[in-house]
């Protein structure tokens, strides 16, 4: 088993030009825990962890025969698998805890087919299959949102030439109802999500576009800021665990963005690499864990915004990262890379 130990680094302030110490995690490589996974795209959220409404710890992933299939975290060992769950390779997958229905919800995307279906993952049956769902394009990425004890599901969009033009922000209810568009200013969409503020008691859809990221008003149907720094967004997340509401974001240009959510205006910006960053992970609101085209993941000390180490042990781009915590068996972290492939376990103290 190979193993690599983490305690501290020194890091050379750009400032001060002092030599600062960072304390860290301690990160084992831990095995290719799967190793039959395959991802079609570099967005992120190709494989998923959750703790499941019955207490078990699940990884879904793909394979190239378009499978969806459940792996126990803990018992080590795979428990079902759906063949041919979609016509052509799946892209992504999201998850959605229906609590008023006591299940666990699976949103898988074909990116090339453009369909999405939501199974229960307790019964393992598919619920939903809204199939074409841009008519003029690919679909990249899709999520589940819960609105006044309603489930919906927020699309995105990506044309196939520079000639024509981006369909809008699709929403769709749990009857494959087309209920509402949001207009977004014919612009390619290659990752949207959504964020509930219940101090504001308002929703919000972010989404990363082809050369900025823009949050819209669930409500009003219209956008609400534009976080713009001149180069192309890959993947967010929202940190609202601190005074200012943050938006966190990667890049092609290798840099993470950091904004105000809410007033639009840039907080910092960190070069991470010089090579595309994919998927993000925020770790105990200290760390953020970085999936790059260098083959590599980039630990990143949050609020500091240091890069003080790299992971290395993928062959290709690393463009998925996920966590999830066990009470008993401690602090994990996944990786995968694109194309066929392992995905890595990795094991977090502190």
């Amino acid at each position: 088993m190979d193993s690599m130990k983490i305690i501290s680094t020194n890091i050379i302030s750009e400032n001060n030009n002092k030599e600062i110490n960072i304390n860290c995690p301690d990160i084992n490589f831990s095995n290719d825990i799967i190793i039959d996974s395959y991802s079609d795209v570099y967005l992120g959220h190709t494989f998923i962890v959750f703790k499941s409404f019955n207490n078990i710890f699940l990884l879904i992933y793909t394979n190239k025969k378009r499978s969806i299939l459940s792996y126990d975290i803990i018992n080590k060992q795979k428990i079902n698998e759906i063949k041919n769950a979609h016509k052509k390779f799946i892209s992504s997958f999201r998850y959605f805890l229906d609590q008023m229905n006591n299940r666990d919800l699976l949103l898988s995307i074909s990116c090339d087919d453009n369909n999405i279906k939501i199974w229960n993952t307790n019964k393992y049956e598919c619920l939903l299959d809204i199939k074409n769902v841009n008519k003029s394009g690919f679909l990249d990425s899709a999520c589940i949102l819960k609105d006044n004890n309603q489930i919906f599901i927020i699309t995105s969009n990506k044309t196939i030439s520079n000639r024509q033009k981006a369909e809008s922000i699709k929403v769709f209810d749990f009857k494959r109802n087309n209920i509402k568009n949001i207009n977004n200013s014919n612009e390619d969409i290659i990752f949207i999500d959504t964020y509930s503020d219940n101090n504001l008691s308002k929703i919000f859809i972010i989404a990363c576009t082809s050369d900025n990221c823009k949050s819209y008003d669930y409500y009003k149907n219209e956008i609400y800021h534009k976080y713009s720094d001149n180069s192309r967004s890959c993947n967010i997340v929202i940190n609202d665990k601190e005074e200012i509401v943050k938006l966190i974001k990667s890049c092609y240009n290798g840099n993470i963005s950091i904004w105000d959510f809410h007033s639009g205006v840039l907080l910092d910006t960190i070069k991470v690499c010089t090579t595309i960053l994919r998927e993000i992970c925020l770790y105990d609101n200290e760390y953020l864990f970085v999936g790059c085209d260098d083959k590599t993941i980039k630990l990143v000390k949050y609020k500091k915004w240091k890069v003080i180490k790299e992971l290395n042990g993928h062959y290709n781009k690393v463009i998925s990262i996920k966590k999830i915590i066990h009470p008993q068996y401690g602090k994990f972290l996944f990786s995968q890379g694109s194309g066929s492939g392992p995905i890595k376990l990795w094991i977090i103290s502190n």
